[in-house]
């Protein structure tokens, strides 16, 4: 069957150079037509399965914690339900941003091949890298915020200032995801990596990171483990605008670690995109 040379992969005109924002967007627009042919598949790992984590820590245990009346003492006089909610949206992001860094860059580069064929365009690898990146931005953000939606029908949200806590979601979720990006870039082969990331990196920081509990309440030496992770500032700046007591200088403190990560973690993406699709 021939094949028509006229356009590029992108749709763009064959020997026509896109501006740098309209490259990045046409891989987006790529990215699009297939997530709305298959957004089924992905519909409870991203959308429905952080409200189960909600409804079954928030209403289930959430009834012995209120019942004990602990919820005035340990988390700030507010329902378990209330507590919890802001942090599952956050902890939600953070694992949406982890499927989507891990096996899809990879398949790009290995599997489906895609990158190498935008690659082969006037697109730049560093344009597929923010194309990819930016991606993963939106479908975190349309996964939170279709989460927050249903939180709320639920009764989980405290305040009209949880609607700030969807960009704290986002931005946590991609202060983790693109240094992990940078690494899935490197990799050849799946290996046993990505398993490792999942078990033994995303799932305790959701489990210790201050989701479920203060962290005030593990022992003292641990505490500086989950000060570092992105999770906690995310959740500590979730959990502040929406049940408020947020002060400035954390809050900026806060912001400024996850930022700091985040342009880190794009600088290295585009660096490894690039040593791997100019070569």
């Amino acid at each position: 069957m021939a094949v028509d040379t006229s356009a590029t992969t992108t749709g763009t005109p064959a020997g026509h150079v896109p501006g740098h924002l309209r490259a990045i967007w046409l891989f987006v627009e790529s990215m699009w037509v297939w997530y709305r042919r298959n957004w089924r598949s992905s519909a409870f790992s991203s959308m429905l399965l952080p409200l189960l984590y909600l409804v079954a820590m928030g209403l289930g245990l959430g009834t012995f914690v209120d019942a004990g009346g602990r919820a005035a003492g340990a988390i700030g006089g507010v329902g378990y339900l209330q507590y919890i909610a802001p942090a599952v949206m956050v902890a939600t992001a953070i694992q949406n941003a982890t499927g989507e860094v891990t096996y899809p860059v990879l398949s790009g580069f290995r599997w489906q091949k895609n990158y190498w064929a935008v690659a082969s365009t006037p697109v730049s690898p560093a344009q597929v890298a923010d194309g990819h990146l930016l991606w993963v931005t939106l479908r975190i953000g349309l996964s939170a915020l279709v989460y927050l939606v249903i939180a709320a029908l639920l009764g989980a949200v405290a305040s009209p200032g949880a609607i700030l806590a969807l960009p704290v979601a986002v931005l946590t979720g991609m202060a983790f995801g693109a240094p992990l990006a940078a690494y899935s870039a490197t990799l050849d082969t799946e290996g046993q990596q990505f398993s490792v990331v999942f078990r033994f990196i995303v799932m305790p920081m959701m489990l210790f990171a201050g989701t479920f509990f203060p962290i005030e309440q593990l022992p003292a030496w641990v505490r500086p483990l989950a000060w570092i992770t992105p999770l906690w500032h995310g959740n500590e700046l979730a959990r502040g605008v929406t049940l408020g007591g947020l002060d400035p200088l954390p809050a900026l403190g806060h912001v400024a670690y996850l930022l700091a990560l985040l342009v880190a973690g794009v600088l290295l993406t585009r660096r490894m995109f690039d040593r791997r699709l100019a070569s």
